[in-house]
C-alpha cells in the first residue's frame, strides 16, 4: 500500500509516517519507481508506536522494543526474552511513570465529569 492509505488506516499523516521512517520505527520497501510500499503488518505496527507514544515512551525505547513486538497474532504484546538489565531497569521506570500519568489524567476526568455533571443539573 502507498503512504496515503497507510496513513489513513493507521489514523495518522504521511508527515508523521515518514518521520517514523526516519527514526527507523517503521522500514517501507522502495518499489522500481521509487515511491515507498508499505506492507500490511504496518497498520498495526504503526498503530502500536502511536499507543506507546502516547503512553509517553521516548522513540529511543520504542525503537529497541520494536524487534519484539509479535505483530502476527497479537500485534499489542511485548516479547522480549533477551532484555538487558539495563532495559528492564528503563522498563520498570517508565511503566511507573505510565501509572503515574493514568493516575493524574483519571483524577481530570473525574474532575471534569464531576463539573459537567453540576452544570448540566443547573441548566
Amino acid at each position: 500500500m502507498r503512504i496515503g492509505e497507510l496513513a489513513r488506516r493507521a489514523e495518522t499523516t504521511p508527515r508523521l509516517l515518514r518521520y517514523y521512517e526516519q527514526q527507523g520505527l517503521i522500514t517501507p520497501r522502495r518499489e522500481a519507481n521509487g515511491y515507498r510500499a508499505y506492507d500490511e503488518y504496518l497498520v498495526d505496527r504503526v498503530l502500536q508506536i502511536r499507543g506507546l507514544l502516547d503512553a509517553g515512551l521516548p522513540t529511543r525505547i520504542i525503537k529497541q522494543i520494536l524487534p519484539c513486538l509479535d505483530t502476527l497474532d497479537a500485534p499489542r504484546t511485548i516479547h522480549f526474552a533477551d532484555a538487558t538489565p539495563e532495559m528492564l531497569a528503563t522498563l520498570e521506570s517508565e511503566t511507573d511513570r505510565m501509572t503515574r500519568r493514568i493516575l493524574c489524567l483519571t483524577r481530570n476526568r473525574d474532575a471534569i465529569r464531576e463539573y459537567l455533571d453540576v452544570v448540566k443539573g443547573l441548566s
